[in-house]
């Protein structure tokens, strides 16, 4: 019960008190100024008695929501106390304290003279309640009534500046006033300048103050960390120490994002020395930023040993944890995480669900992706905030799920720049490479989107996917201009783009103009190389990646591995596999297994591919047994293949490429028993074999031909090209390879397969329409067959073209009658 006091004894209870029922009666009281009603103005000897004695400090600080205020303001009204200017101040603070601005303005526009305190009020009830523009107003129209700016008035009408124009005007004023040197002053002109970018102006400040307490140090650490200047940064920590200032919780806690950006885990565990030494480690702050720094580095077992330890937590503690995990590709222990928050009764917040979403997407839980999406839904949190937007469709898009990704994509009302590179990307992640260019296009028409470094690193892959080299050069174009080519990202993405158009000379001339000190480019380019076929030039670059001091990682060899299978280097391979585990310490996983068995089985040693896949240490899985299974389809191996397929059956049952590899061998042995019967379980599965096509880019525009294809406008012409070439093709000795001609029928019905090959079919188009001797550019979506890639070499002496073949696993460039492979593919 509110007790009301009188001179230091306390007044009955609020229910057999006048004044205390008129501050709490819902009949009393109206919402605007109206004159009050005539029972209130009493002249008992009584009430004017109470009228006296009434605690108003008591009502003030018992007023705690919006409804009570506006009963005491009127009972203030009823007293003849709202012309005390203290007192109408002061329920102009309780208004803003309680969020109701429109109540402050009115507060305010009722105080006829108005002093210091009562303008530093409202500037501070402006920027409190996210109005900063009449906050800067309020400023100036302060001065107009020439009333004297103190002390109070600078700091949160600099926070409220949105312009460096204003905040240069304020200080200026700041230096006429001659409260520069005030140390909350300075402190909010180092906050606002480092706000807009300008570090020497906010240093100077910081420099020059007599006096700096703890709030002047953070403010200026704070400064440089959030604009990325966080060697400055550490500078000035450095300069503190010296000074003899300790580290309080906001220095730590604003210093350990830097150390994470800047890969310092040694200034970051001193920095936990000093924090357990001076008894922070308790603090919340500080152990939720020690959990953002170890899970950036991937220490997660000192990330859960700081959050154990906290004695209490709050959403943020289990945002941080949860993130740890999420990050560090470990989704179980993460959503594990979320369902204990829940047991403790936390509610999740956008960022939770951000997290969420990205755990599912790793761990495919498919189903729990509905249930995140229902929990968003019921919330409308979509509409509030299009990051969480943004976080569900990659989630949709990691999980193969293109179709709802698509739809909630345009769903999602203000898209930003984030929306679109999210579904651009989510279309690459899943081989629809066309549809993304569809995406960034359309993007690139909306007005209110630029395209930035993300977009760049989408969409490129995308030109590499289906071999669209003028496009992608085209979107190059556009980085120059952006000035963002030496991001290494981007750059990188640049190396692969020309290497998968065969353009290694623009590879190369790339991978020498951006930062080589991650192994990111090396990673690019070693594959580029690999699958050019030059295995060997791959292993020097590599050797020179280790005498430049650069760490490979994983990609590296699996790039290395797949290089020397490309081109045969069976003992390279086999001694990249080693060094990797005993110099690096990477231990193998699935993909450099499957890189083994691959270059094993290539090389036609099926025994021991065999043999190795026995040994591993981890279960085979799709990747492993259809590298040997492709190898049997090589080498003709159909004991083995059927082998391998029972395996691929088990692991990958509804990967139809595996059907089409093992029925291809039995038609190859002539088998067609087990052709027939390879088919029809496909067909009892629903499994369709993938349509060969190949690609061909010309005067802007992609031509596609799949085999067979009768429908192109110039058909007869291209039909009529491969006629000619097959004749002189003839003569120079090319005997056609009816092995690869996967269906019992007659041989000049296999002679007309052979030709309707839908490479051979880019091939004579791009002759037809490209002027002599200029080289044409054709990508395949599955790999070359051996009587098409003997035939390109003979078409290419023929025709005296450079033929640039790019199939599903490597380069083929034919010159001359000769392919870069070696005949090694």
């Amino acid at each position: 019960m509110l007790r009301l006091l009188i001179g230091g004894r306390s007044l009955p209870n609020c229910e057999s008190n006048y004044f205390s029922k008129l501050l709490h009666s819902s009949r009393c009281l109206h919402t605007s100024y109206s004159p009050i009603p005539n029972y209130i103005q009493t002249s008992s000897n009584e009430s004017r008695s109470h009228s006296r004695e009434i605690d108003i400090d008591l009502l003030f600080h018992s007023s705690t929501n919006t409804h009570l205020a506006k009963r005491l303001h009127a009972l203030l009204i009823v007293l003849g106390k709202v012309q005390s200017l203290f007192l109408s101040t002061r329920l102009l603070n309780l208004y803003s304290n309680l969020g109701h601005i429109s109540l402050c303005q009115q507060t305010f526009d009722q105080i006829s003279e108005k002093d210091v305190y009562t303008w530093n009020s409202i500037i501070s009830a402006y920027v409190r309640n996210g109005i900063p523009s009449d906050a800067v107003n309020s400023l100036y129209k302060m001065l107009k009534y020439e009333v004297k700016p103190d002390f109070y008035t600078f700091p949160p009408v600099l926070k409220a500046c949105r312009n460096l124009n204003d905040g240069s005007r304020i200080h200026s004023l700041i230096l006429r006033t001659g409260m520069e040197w005030d140390v909350f002053v300075a402190a909010s002109l180092v906050h606002m300048y480092c706000r807009f970018g300008l570090f020497d102006a906010a240093y100077q400040i910081f420099e020059n103050m007599p006096f700096r307490d703890m709030g002047c140090w953070n403010a200026i650490i704070s400064g440089f960390c959030q604009n990325g200047k966080g060697e400055k940064a550490l500078e000035v920590l450095e300069e503190m120490r010296i000074e003899g200032i300790k580290m309080d919780s906001v220095t730590v806690s604003t210093i350990l994002p830097v150390c994470a950006q800047m890969d310092d885990m040694v200034q970051g565990r001193l920095t936990h020395l000093y924090v357990v030494k001076h008894g922070l480690e308790l603090d919340l702050f500080v152990g939720n930023a020690f959990i953002n720094f170890y899970a950036k580095f991937g220490e997660l077992e000192q990330a859960q040993k700081v959050f154990d330890s906290l004695v209490t937590r709050d959403l943020i503690s289990w945002n941080s944890i949860i993130a740890a995990y999420e990050q560090n590709n470990n989704p179980d222990r993460a959503l594990n995480f979320f369902h204990e928050m829940l047991m403790y009764g936390f509610k999740p917040d956008l960022l939770t669900l951000v997290s969420v979403a990205s755990s599912i997407a790793q761990s495919r839980e498919s189903q729990s992706s509905r249930c995140v999406h229902g929990f968003i839904l019921r919330r409308c949190w979509f509409e509030k905030d299009v990051i969480i937007g943004n976080a569900v469709v990659d989630m949709y898009a990691k999980l193969g799920d293109v179709d709802s990704a698509r739809k909630l994509f345009y769903k999602i009302s203000l898209k930003d720049v984030v929306s679109w590179n999210t579904m651009i990307t989510g279309y690459g992640q899943n081989g629809l490479a066309n549809e993304a260019i569809e995406v960034y296009h359309t993007m690139v028409e909306t007005e209110y989107v630029t395209p930035n470094q993300g977009t760049w690193a989408s969409i490129i892959p995308a030109y590499a996917h289906i071999g669209a080299l003028k496009e992608g050069a085209a979107t190059h174009g556009r980085v120059l201009k952006t000035g963002q080519l030496f991001d290494v990202f981007i750059g990188t993405c640049l190396i692969d783009l020309y290497g998968k158009c065969g353009k290694m000379e623009d590879t190369m001339n790339l991978f020498n103009e951006v930062s080589k000190t991650s192994s990111v480019p090396w990673n690019a380019v070693i594959s580029c190389l690999g699958i050019h076929g030059h295995g060997e030039t791959s292993l020097k670059l590599f050797r020179d990646m280790i005498d430049d001091g650069v760490q490979p990682d994983t990609i590296t060899f699996i790039s290395l591995l797949s290089a020397c299978s490309h081109s045969g280097l069976v003992e390279q391979g086999e001694w990249c596999f080693d060094v990797m585990q005993q110099d690096y310490g990477i231990k193998p996983g699935l993909k450099h297994y499957g890189c083994l068995v691959d270059l094993l089985g290539r090389a036609g040693q099926l025994e021991k591919a065999y043999n190795f896949i026995k040994n591993m240490p981890l279960q085979p899985d799709a990747s492993v047994w259809g590298a040997l299974l492709g190898a049997c389809r090589i080498h003709g191996n159909a004991d083995l293949g059927k082998l391998a397929s029972d395996r691929l059956l088990e692991v990958d049952p509804d990967n139809v490429g595996y059907y089409v590899l093992l029925s291809n061998i039995y038609a190859n042995a002539g088998k067609w028993d087990g052709v027939n019967r390879v088919r029809s379980l496909a067909n009892s599965k629903g499994l369709k074999k993938t349509p060969g096509w190949s690609s061909i880019e010309l005067n802007n525009k992609m031509e596609v031909f799949y085999t067979g294809n009768q429908s192109h406008p110039q058909c007869d012409e291209i039909y009529g090209e491969l006629e000619n070439l097959t004749a002189k093709m003839k003569i120079l000795g090319y005997i056609p390879d009816y092995s690869f001609v996967l269906q019992d029928v007659e041989e000049d019905e296999k002679q007309h397969i052979l030709s309707s090959h839908s490479e051979r079919l880019a091939i004579a188009y791009g002759i037809i329409n490209t002027p002599a001797r200029t080289p044409i550019r054709i990508f395949k979506n599955l790999r070359v067959c051996g009587d098409c890639h003997t035939a390109t070499k003979f078409i290419s002496r023929i025709t005296e073209r450079e033929i640039i073949v790019r199939d599903s696993n490597r380069f083929h460039n034919f010159k001359d009658g000769v392919c870069s492979c070696g005949d090694y593919w």
